[in-house]
């Protein structure tokens, strides 16, 4: 039998990007022919036409699933939101605005074969200003001293993680927390997937 897993995404005013990022998506797993791949969106009050193109694609692909949150709820809480409701093998989680490549997806499978229960994405490199890259690099120099486990830096915050992080994260008493911390500081092993920008 095939294990199942849910890709899932979180939206807010998407709508160009809705069509180039379903495109992508269906592509990356037709070369994954080894398991289910199922689709979960959560949208967070878009005024655009992101839930009508959803909802579209949805009506062709029993497959694709929408919640739509009465008010934006922001990306951790939807992210956390939509995860709790999963009940297949592993999700992923794909930024809706593309900045993680849906192509990564293969790789993200292969770690979590290796055994790994969550798999993170990383950038390997960045477009930002030399501004940015050194406050970001000085964000991670503050977040490693204060915290008794240091993030993974330059982490996305996104990726895929197994059934059974979601069965622990279901008891987590915070409904918001920080992601890339808590995927870090819950013990489960953890691979990285490097991915380039620009």
């Amino acid at each position: 039998m095939k294990k199942t897993i849910t890709i899932l995404s979180t939206t807010y005013n998407e709508e160009d990007n809705i069509d180039e990022l379903f495109n992508r998506l269906f592509k990356a797993v037709a070369k994954i022919p080894k398991y289910n791949f199922e689709y979960l969106f959560v949208d967070n009050a878009s005024s655009d036409g992101t839930v009508k193109k959803i909802k579209q694609i949805a009506n062709k692909n029993k497959k694709v699933k929408l919640i739509v949150n009465a008010r934006n709820f922001g990306a951790e809480s939807s992210h956390m939101h939509g995860m709790i409701q999963i009940t297949s093998d592993a999700c992923i989680h794909i930024a809706s605005d593309l900045q993680d490549p849906p192509e990564t997806i293969h790789d993200l499978v292969k770690k979590w074969e290796e055994g790994f229960k969550i798999v993170v994405l990383v950038k390997k490199e960045t477009e930002e200003s030399q501004f940015l890259f050194n406050f970001r690099k000085l964000y991670y120099r503050l977040l490693t001293k204060i915290s008794e486990v240091p993030p993974i830096e330059n982490s996305t915050g996104n990726g895929l993680v197994d059934s059974d992080v979601i069965s622990y994260l279901r008891e987590t008493p915070d409904p918001v927390p920080f992601f890339r911390g808590l995927l870090v500081e819950i013990g489960f092993p953890i691979g990285n997937v490097y991915f380039p920008i620009g």
